[in-house]
């Protein structure tokens, strides 16, 4: 089951696209997070989601909203997706152990091997403010990442 929302969001640390760690924790008392949890790259659903949010990049730069990916793939097919399609924000390395971060958030789908389309909006503090699921197949909307950005208070500049 899913977390919910008003709930502290896990700390992780996770490889970027690059190699670089990141960490949830680095971010609090500094700037609210969009965790986007996805399935794997390079898949139709998926790629059309993240060229989605790439071309409205400005939604979360205008709010000072880090914008992070999360998918079981290897850092490795990361760096070739991002480079390809020209993404401008951290995909994240779930690899392993295999789909940890998404076990630890309830979306990891064990018959599976991935996560599902999974979104979490996490403030300074921590703590989960809105959050919203796809069914399999079906993509996020734009629409939807408006709306529960605006669960967030206003992140000091």
């Amino acid at each position: 089951m899913a977390l919910e929302n008003d709930t502290w969001a896990p700390d992780f640390e996770l490889s970027n696209q690059y190699g670089e760690k990141v960490r949830l924790s680095q971010f609090r008392g500094v700037k609210p997070v969009v965790l986007v949890f996805y399935p794997l790259a390079f898949s139709g659903v998926c790629t059309g989601e993240f060229c989605q949010l790439e071309e409205n990049i400005a939604l979360f730069n205008d709010q000072h909203v880090e914008l992070l990916g999360i998918s079981v793939d290897s850092k490795s097919s990361l760096r070739a997706w991002s480079d390809q399609r020209g993404f401008d924000f951290n995909l994240l390395a779930d690899f392993w152990p295999h789909g940890g971060v998404a076990k630890e958030y309830g979306v990891f789908l064990e018959g599976k091997g991935f996560s599902n389309r999974a979104t979490f909006v996490i403030d300074t503090k921590g703590i989960i403010r809105a959050s919203f699921i796809t069914a399999p197949g079906e993509a996020r909307s734009i629409e939807a990442y408006r709306a529960a950005l605006e669960e967030l208070e206003p992140a000091a500049v």
